[in-house]
């Protein structure tokens, strides 16, 4: 199969299962809803190290927050419930209860309920008060700017992490270029996130190493620089390889969002880029298999 001229691998990218939650950031103005989500998502991209993987999955009109206020979606991906429990409370608690003008609110109706605003409550030192509107609860905890509103609880849903594809171009300039295309129109997708540094990761890595301290470690085949020293998947005119990694709450998401950043990415060979492939581990890492060759049929 090829696309505009870039052969498109028959292979897959390998996918695994995770727990997710929506949470819902306002605050008074755009710059200041930044802000916190910026900080809420920060030191997200893998769980290998960060604890979890998140990401702004889109930002929101006034018109599409409870509070009438602009605002921003982002979903945060673990591997537990304990751990996605303990990511909230420390991103939310660290990043946008101290953010000036915020507050915070369950962005999925359905799934386990974990805390949100139900232990941050107790910052507010007994101060803290409580409303109900219909099924939900809100807390309303006192800080130096007025107050704090969030939620009581936000939802945890099964999730898939590590869906991927992999640009493969005659030089660093063209394989940016093509990842650049392929994340604006990865980030019109809804349920999913690209969690790496502008959606994209230079270091894709393989599970295992030869230093045992290490649960990954670079995916030699897919380096450049090491084409004369192993058994490369790269052709004499590759020059540079970039992944881009994608999270999402189902697998439709996750097909969509290839499927578009695949075709974008695609401009074709005149543009540097020559191939389309995948990350996998020969089925054995993960149950969820997105081929890309059947997603852009």
């Amino acid at each position: 199969m090829k696309i505009n001229g870039v052969t498109i691998d028959n292979t897959f990218a390998e996918a695994f299962p995770m727990k997710a939650t929506r949470i819902i950031v306002t605050a008074r103005n755009e710059t200041w809803v930044e802000h916190a989500v910026r900080a809420m998502t920060g030191f997200a991209t893998s769980v290998i190290a960060c604890g979890c993987e998140a990401g702004i999955e889109r930002r929101l009109k006034s018109s599409e927050t409870p509070d009438g206020r602009p605002g921003a979606a982002v979903l945060l991906f673990t591997m537990s419930n304990k751990e996605l429990i303990k990511q909230v409370q420390n991103r939310v608690g660290q990043c946008v209860l101290t953010s000036p003008t915020s507050a915070c609110f369950a962005g999925l109706e359905q799934g386990d309920p974990i805390p949100l605003g139900k232990n941050l409550r107790f910052f507010g030192d007994g101060w803290q008060l409580s409303k109900k509107l219909g099924a939900k609860r809100y807390w309303r905890v006192p800080v130096m700017d007025g107050e704090f509103v969030c939620e009581e609880n936000t939802r945890v849903v099964k999730a898939i992490g590590g869906g991927n594809f992999l640009i493969l171009a005659t030089d660093q300039d063209s394989a940016l270029a093509a990842s650049e295309r392929a994340i604006v129109a990865m980030q019109k997708v809804a349920g999913v996130i690209m969690p790496f540094p502008g959606g994209v990761v230079r270091s894709g890595s393989k599970v295992g190493s030869k230093y045992k301290t290490l649960p990954a470690s670079t995916n030699h085949l897919f380096c450049p620089t090491l084409k004369g020293a192993v058994r490369s998947e790269l052709s004499a005119d590759v020059g540079a390889v970039l992944e881009i990694v994608i999270d999402g709450l189902d697998a439709e998401s996750i097909s969509e969002a290839t499927r578009v950043g695949v075709l974008a990415a695609c401009r074709g060979r005149k543009h540097g880029v020559l191939r389309i492939s995948a990350g996998n581990y020969g089925g054995n890492l993960g149950p969820f298999h997105f081929k890309l060759r059947t997603i852009l049929k």
